[in-house]
């Protein structure tokens, strides 16, 4: 017994050196593959064209209700263009995160893009029933990221044949955030022929598209705010925040208030 005993503790230190040398050699031989397979992995992560996308929207909704809550700018989130509910989630996150209690709207055909009415809305990523989403698929998605059904409400339909019958009192009548994402040059004039009656000194005007132009045309939304930017005489379209490569917002300021006394 004594002598397995003294057995046994010589060969056990003999053994931790042993198992050192191989994780040693084993560190070695895998850090660089670890490291590699990392840098790779964050590499396509964050120069993936969509989660860059995604990050540059959820970057804007955070900086835009912050300000609105710092700057103590109530009323409702109202989205034009809802396909996929990513940035409608992104609105709600961000607003909760940045204590800014916004009730959302969401204004969408849910049957994709409508048909080019005019050749400002050509353009080649803009096809007719693209990007279409059902009503139900966007409930089911919203429950997904958290956001219960009295806290948003949906106008469906398309715009030329929705926002002409809402009246000036209609709701929602308090924005602080609009979010134009409707692509075409004749759907945005009739977005912002929407929202005259209800500008307000302090909101955000945001287009997701600003930048989105074609070989033959200007940017459909930026070509509608630059011809019927609505309320000229009375409101400053102050450029706010740009996001990612596609995307610009305004502040919207009362022109007296802007004028030297």
């Amino acid at each position: 017994m004594r002598r397995c005993l003294g057995y046994c503790l010589a060969v056990i230190p003999r053994l931790a050196k042993v198992v050192e040398r191989v994780n040693r050699h084993l560190l070695h031989v895998f850090s660089p593959t670890v490291g590699e397979a990392a840098e790779r992995a964050a590499h396509d992560y964050f120069f993936d064209v969509y989660v860059r996308e995604r990050l540059y929207r959820q970057e804007f909704f955070s900086n835009a209700f912050k300000a609105l809550r710092f700057n103590g700018i109530d009323g409702d989130y109202a989205e034009f263009g809802s396909w996929g509910g990513v940035t409608f989630a992104l609105a709600y996150q961000e607003s909760r995160r940045r204590d800014h209690s916004a009730k959302l709207w969401a204004f969408d055909s849910f049957q994709g893009l409508p048909s080019p009415q005019v050749d400002a809305d050509d353009h080649p990523e803009w096809q007719t029933g693209r990007l279409a989403m059902t009503l139900e698929e966007f409930h089911t998605n919203c429950a997904q990221n958290g956001i219960s059904r009295d806290e948003y409400d949906v106008v469906p339909g398309f715009y030329e044949d929705t926002l002409p019958t809402m009246a000036a009192t209609d709701e929602p009548t308090n924005i602080a955030l609009a979010y134009v994402d409707c692509d075409l040059y004749s759907s945005t004039k009739a977005v912002l022929r929407f929202l005259e009656p209800r500008l307000k000194h302090g909101m955000i005007v945001a287009f997701d598209d600003y930048f989105c132009w074609s070989s033959s045309q200007l940017s459909g939304e930026r070509k509608a705010l630059l011809e019927v930017a609505p309320g000229r005489e009375k409101w400053e379209w102050t450029p706010y925040l740009q996001f990612g490569w596609h995307g610009a917002s305004f502040v919207i300021e009362d022109k007296t208030l802007t004028t030297t006394a």
